[in-house]
Parts: structure tokens; C-alpha cells; sequence
């Protein structure tokens, strides 16, 4: 096992910007270029439809315990340590479960994903879903943390996990540039469960050193002890969108008896004129 604390991690500096009101897709744009670290759009979706989402996922025959060493109920699929073929097939199995997360309301992800879509094409890029012969992504994943320590999930990154996805993907490719997470927020415990980003873009040495180089998943309290962080303070109806390559978890959530439920999917440039989205 490596000595889990032997390298200091570098400071890596972040740019936040919290308001109120829809997202736009500059600002999508803008954290897809590395403009923006992390974005937090408060009541970005409304509260009908936030309520309606988590009732659906409550009583979502496809929802499933998460197996992977990631405590949590889903809905959908995650290539979290999958190769491509088995990704694909969940994906493909999961669809009607994910369709039925939105029932006959408007899909807000969907929504965002058309729009951004128009907006990429004006500039001559293409976005589109991550797919191969065995078929594509879904658009979203339904996901409720439930970890019960100091984090409902642990501090991470999202780049090692598409870094090592393998050849039958598409994705690695995009590790090589910014792999933002886009996560709406249909539910929200009382106290907690805030978006934590620490100031701190891992490289693969740094990775190696803490033993999650492939993974991503987790890093040690006392690694990032002297890294400053930043807590996003969510509430229903939230969107919060961050460059995936910086550290970052879920505090601790108690209270209410609500989940704390979110709609997460990933992006981002596998060519200058290519964006790739997938879960």
C-alpha cells in the first residue's frame, strides 16, 4: 500500500459562480473550456417538478443497491468500472426506468442537453450521447447517496475512472480534457449533503500516490487536509455543474427523512469538434 500521505497536493486554483435563475449554455460552455470550476444555479428547475422526479424514483421498479464499494441506490447506468459491452447492456436495460424517472413531465435534462446541442452545432461542434456497437448511453442516472461516515461520498475525481475506462470506449479520450459533471437536484436532505470541491486537479502521479489510480475513488481526510474547499449549499430544484477533474464528495446528510436525490450525467470534448455525454 503507498504511503497515502507522502505527497502534498498542489493547490490548483478555482473559479465558482453561484446565482439564481436558469442556467444558460454560455456558462455550460464555459466550464467545458476550464472558464468555470464549478457552477451552482439555485432554483434552476421548479419545485413541481423536483417532487414529482423523486416520487418517480421512489417508486422506480428499475432502482436498484449499488454493488461497486459506492453505498447508494440507482436508476440507470454507470460505467463506473465497466467495460464497454456491459455498460452498454445496463444502459439499454435501464432505459425505461430512466424514461419513467420524467413520466409526462418536461425532462429538464433533456432539455438542457437539446439546448446545449444547438448551441454546439452553431459552432460547429457535435454533441452527442457516448455510444459503440453495442449501443448508447441514457441520459441521465438517477443516484441517492447513502454513505454514512463523514461523507454520504467520499472525496473523489472523475477523470481516473474515464482515463481508464478502456479501448472499447470512446470516453478516454475525453480525460484528456475537462470531464465536467452536471448533477440536478430533485430532493435534498434537511442538514448536509452539500457539494464539497476542494482546490486541488489530481495528475496520475498524484493519483498513484493514493492508491486510486484508476478509480479515482476515495481520497484519504488526510491528504487533502491542507487543500481549501468549498461547499455548495444545495436545496430542490438545484443545478450544479463542476469540472469533474478536481476533487470533490457529499458531506454528511441527517434529518428530514427526504433523500438527498440526484440526476447526474457527464460531458466533455472528445475532439475540437466532438463533445461526448454519457453517465
Amino acid at each position: 500500500m503507498p504511503n497515502q500521505i507522502s505527497q502534498v497536493p498542489a493547490i490548483s486554483p478555482v473559479v465558482i459562480r453561484e446565482r439564481t435563475g436558469s442556467i444558460s449554455t454560455a456558462e455550460i460552455i464555459s466550464v467545458l473550456k476550464g472558464e468555470i470550476t464549478g457552477l451552482h444555479i439555485k432554483q434552476a428547475f421548479s419545485t413541481q417538478i423536483a417532487e414529482e422526479i423523486t416520487a418517480n424514483f421512489i417508486r422506480n421498479p428499475g432502482r436498484k443497491e449499488r454493488k461497486d464499494g459506492v453505498p447508494g441506490e440507482y436508476v440507470g447506468a454507470s460505467h463506473y468500472r465497466k467495460d464497454a459491452a456491459a455498460y452498454f447492456a445496463e444502459a439499454k436495460t435501464a432505459r425505461p426506468y430512466v424514461e419513467a424517472l420524467f413520466g409526462n413531465l418536461v425532462d429538464p435534462v433533456r432539455g438542457l442537453f437539446a439546448a446545449l446541442k444547438r448551441e454546439l452545432h452553431n459552432q460547429g461542434i457535435e454533441l452527442r450521447l457516448a455510444r459503440s456497437e453495442q449501443g448508447r448511453a441514457n441520459v441521465c442516472r438517477a443516484l441517492s447517496w447513502s454513505g454514512g461516515d463523514a461523507y454520504a461520498l467520499e472525496p473523489h475525481d472523475d477523470v481516473a475512472q474515464v482515463l481508464c475506462a478502456g479501448n472499447d470506449y470512446e470516453l478516454p479520450a475525453v480525460a484528456n480534457n475537462i470531464v465536467a459533471a452536471l448533477n440536478f437536484y430533485p430532493s435534498m436532505a434537511e442538514q448536509g449533503g452539500n457539494l464539497r470541491l476542494w482546490s486541488h486537479k489530481p495528475t496520475v502521479t498524484d493519483r498513484k500516490s493514493q492508491g486510486v489510480e484508476t478509480t479515482g475513488y476515495p481520497y484519504s481526510a488526510a491528504y487533502l487536509e491542507s487543500v481549501p474547499c468549498r461547499d455548495f449549499q444545495l436545496k430542490a430544484g438545484d443545478i450544479g455543474l463542476i469540472d469533474g477533474g478536481f476533487v470533490h464528495g457529499v458531506t454528511r446528510q441527517s434529518g428530514n427523512g427526504k433523500p438527498r436525490l440526484v440526476l447526474n450525467s457527464f460531458f466533455g470534448f472528445a475532439r475540437p469538434d466532438l463533445v461526448l455525454w454519457w453517465t
